[in-house]
């Protein structure tokens, strides 16, 4: 529950302008303090903070209170903490409850930030409303249409709800960790209810309703597999985080290999591009990295499979582990310096390393799931430019029967003009083709 307050809008518009003559303040990054539940926006888009992270010195300052709790600029902050800035330029605004704060973010917001989307509104109305003294409530109704630009029938049309969606907010939070395959004692823990209360909100929430029926069944947005070259023309628009997986091809291995809420492990989970996906779909998954970036930390959880597999609860329900791990030279020093990091490892290690996740998944899963890996041979990385072959090294090391191989190859835009040059003076050809292999425990 949000404490106190917020002023009348003749009270912000005056704390908003006295903004203009404000002191810009220079603060350690680690001061800087945000409050999920005293933020506009729910949802972060990667590609807005990527884009910030490009030119720091440009981006104007973020806004705080005096507690150096965060008004205004969450993309802008996220973005230092993604290029791994020790400081930030700040703005601060005196505020004198909670919910000061939060009104002045949602006007901070209206001129200056993305668009609220109506469920972004809902939930900010919910949240100031539930402080809200009975004597004020109708003022505060009218107060919350104006300030969130909305009518007041919307308005009340909202809050008419308030504990009927508290309940369903709680049973989506239960639905969407049960997703994300938290065991129930977990969830039950973390929401104070029984692990009774758990599985029956699971079971009755896998009962999909028609409208999301054509989507886990791939029936929309989806063009069948029918031969084993997936040609891609260009990398699907989103997340440009390095090495992403191209999300069709993720999307055939689950339309091949996965029904509804079977789950499905990538713990090479990079932006997130598996994670999304298996939301769309309806199957569970867990996911993990290395090193998750910063805007998706709440989501992908943090492993190294170098030291050793994850603890699922339970790998009977596993029944496709994707792997799409750093191609060796090709991603020398792009996610750490870590000798023990895949990418940087000696090609014979990097090899024993990578069949050893294999095999090692392999004893975890049921008989009838499927392993597939994702990687594409290195030559213009690799010492003198020599072809190096990863696939077939991996197979001969994994104890598993192939199911499966398909070619994956991108157009030629991905190769720069000095490579062009470099096969027409040697005679040689570019590697475009990634391979998938897919094995059968």
């Amino acid at each position: 529950m949000i404490s106190g307050q917020g002023p009348s809008s003749t009270l912000l518009d005056s704390a908003l302008t006295s903004q203009s003559s404000a002191k810009i303040l220079e603060l350690p990054i680690s001061a800087i303090i945000f409050r999920q539940d005293l933020y506009p926006r729910l949802a972060i888009d990667p590609a807005t903070v990527q884009k910030y992270a490009a030119d720091l010195d440009v981006l104007p300052p973020i806004k705080v209170n005096q507690k150096y709790e965060l008004i205004d600029g969450r993309h802008r902050w996220m973005a230092h903490l993604k290029c791994g800035a020790t400081t930030i330029r700040v703005i601060v605004v005196q505020t004198n409850s909670d919910a000061h704060l939060l009104e002045l973010a949602i006007e901070c917001n209206a001129k200056y930030g993305l668009q609220l989307s109506q469920e972004d509104k809902r939930h900010l109305t919910r949240a100031i409303y539930a402080g809200t003294p009975e004597r004020e409530r109708e003022e505060k109704k009218k107060h919350l249409a104006v300030l969130l630009g909305v009518s007041e029938r919307t308005i009340r049309d909202w809050l008419s709800r308030v504990d009927k969606d508290a309940k369903e907010a709680r049973n989506k939070r239960i639905f969407d960790r049960w997703m994300a395959c938290w065991t129930q004692e977990e969830i039950a823990e973390k929401e104070g209810v029984t692990k009774e209360t758990v599985s029956e909100i699971c079971q009755k929430s896998a009962d999909l309703p028609e409208s999301d029926k054509p989507a886990a069944a791939h029936l929309v947005d989806f063009e069948v597999p029918l031969y084993n070259v997936w040609k891609q023309h260009k990398k699907t628009p989103g997340s440009s985080h390095f090495g992403n997986s191209e999300v069709r091809w993720v999307d055939n291995l689950l339309y091949l290999y996965t029904q509804p809420f079977d789950i499905v492990v990538d713990p090479f989970g990079g932006g997130g591009s598996t994670l999304d996906l298996c939301k769309r779909r309806f199957r569970r998954y867990w996911v993990s990295d290395r090193k998750p970036i910063i805007e998706r930390a709440s989501d992908i959880r943090q492993h190294d499979l170098t030291i050793g597999l994850p603890s699922l609860p339970r790998w009977q329900d596993v029944s496709l582990v994707y792997l799409d791990p750093p191609y060796w030279r090709q991603a020398e020093g792009q996610y750490s310096k870590d000798p023990e990091d895949l990418a940087n490892m000696p090609l014979a290690k990097f090899t024993e390393t990578l069949a050893g996740i294999i095999n090692g998944f392999a004893k975890k899963l049921k008989p009838g799931a499927r392993i597939a890996l994702l990687i594409q041979p290195t030559q213009w990385k690799a010492p003198d430019r020599q072809y190096t072959d990863h696939l077939l090294d991996v197979v001969r090391l994994v104890k598993l029967p192939v199911d499966l191989r398909i070619s994956c190859p991108y157009e030629s835009e991905q190769c720069t003009a000095q490579m062009v040059e470099w096969a027409k003076a040697n005679r040689q050809v570019l590697v475009l083709s990634r391979e998938l292999v897919v094995w059968r425990v």
